[in-house]
């Protein structure tokens, strides 16, 4: 299991989250979380902390790239990690997925139960205030039929 360590100033935080709206701070908060979990997962992977001289160093570390997220509660921008070889992927995102998997999961159920693509895209649009395309939608809707189709040979 991974442990993260933090150190707050409360006072900087109690008067963060009195004036501010409480989505912001959510935000922040899982910002926060996932850049520290993505830097110790860069630790473990090279297996050396930073400025550690160590001889069972796997790679170095090489700075770090901006990477969009969107969740359920709205778009997160992300400070990845990277390693030299470039071999390191943190375990916060799959392999070019960009959705968060309830989101997902909620579209395929909005379009099992009828929902247009059109629907479904602007619903998107105004629970998370980011759009998805249509193609997106129905590139879901293609790979629920193929599993659906393949379930229905199995039985």
């Amino acid at each position: 299991m991974t442990q993260l360590k933090f150190t707050l100033d409360m006072d900087v935080l109690k008067d963060s989250v009195m004036h501010s709206n409480i989505e912001s701070v959510v935000k922040s908060t899982i910002v926060l979380v996932l850049n520290e979990y993505m830097e110790k997962e860069r630790d473990d992977y090279l297996q050396a902390a930073a400025y550690e001289r160590s001889d069972t160093r796997r790679d170095y570390r090489n700075g770090y790239y901006e990477r969009e997220l969107t969740m359920s509660i709205g778009k997160i921008t992300l400070r990845v990690p990277r390693t030299r070889e470039g071999d390191f992927a943190p375990s916060v995102f799959e392999k070019y997925a960009r959705c968060d998997q309830a989101l997902v999961i909620s579209m395929l159920e909005m379009v099992v139960n009828g929902v247009s693509t059109r629907k479904v895209t602007n619903i998107v649009e105004q629970l998370c205030g980011e759009s998805v395309s249509k193609s997106f939608v129905s590139s879901l809707t293609q790979k629920l039929d193929l599993l659906l189709m393949n379930g229905l040979k199995d039985h």
